[in-house]
């Protein structure tokens, strides 16, 4: 109510010189409203046991439900491949391309693949934006960091934390964004695919 009250008056002011206490009345309120759902998505973390999530699935879920416009997600991540996660990480894959869409200006295509690091592996996602500046790739990660809220990714921090996954930004400013989740030995695993037997007999 409070933000639809005051986008009227914004649109209907009856002075000029109002606008910029209304954008800044405005600007409080939509923080306001992102405080409260933030509250509503942290109080979820944890509530439900860790499950084994299908990564690839996750980010072509996520795909289709994050505004990208004509951003291309190119999902390179093997079939079944699997973490032992909060199931609010379906949340932190939405908010890894959500930034990319926001921030990164000139991102064309985002990038999830896999490597292995000793007994770790290594779930990326980078994109071809403007990248992170080097003096922010730690504070871009704290509560209230940011253009928008700074939430999106404290909180994705710490429902990757529940079973030990990591996750810190290493890319090279101005040439795009690079988030590397470190998923710890014996919270991963490749779980092979039962192909689909359709009722002429053959597998697709």
């Amino acid at each position: 109510m409070l933000q639809g009250y005051l986008s009227i008056l914004e649109s209907d002011q009856p002075d000029p010189a109002f606008h910029e206490y209304l954008r800044k009345v405005l600007a409080a309120a939509e923080r306001i409203s992102a405080m409260i759902q933030f509250t509503k998505e942290y109080e979820a973390i944890g509530v439900m046991a860790p499950t084994w999530q299908n990564t690839r699935k996750l980010i072509d879920t996520a795909a289709t439900e994050a505004p990208l416009g004509t951003i291309r997600v190119s999902n390179e991540i093997p079939a079944g491949t699997e973490v032992l996660a909060d199931p609010l990480i379906a949340k932190v894959i939405y908010n890894l391309m959500d930034n990319a869409a926001r921030y990164g200006e000139k991102v064309k295509t985002i990038r999830f693949s896999v490597e292995e690091q000793d007994d770790d592996r290594l779930i990326i996602c980078e994109d071809d934006g403007k990248g992170v500046r080097a003096e922010e790739k730690v504070k871009i990660f704290d509560r209230g960091f940011g253009k928008n809220t700074g939430l999106g990714l404290s909180l994705s921090r710490e429902i990757l934390t529940i079973t030990g996954i990591t996750i810190t930004e290493n890319g090279e400013p101005g040439k795009g964004a690079r988030f590397e989740m470190v998923v710890p030995k014996g919270t991963w695993r490749t779980k092979r695919e039962e192909c689909q037997v359709t009722p002429a007999g053959t597998q697709e």
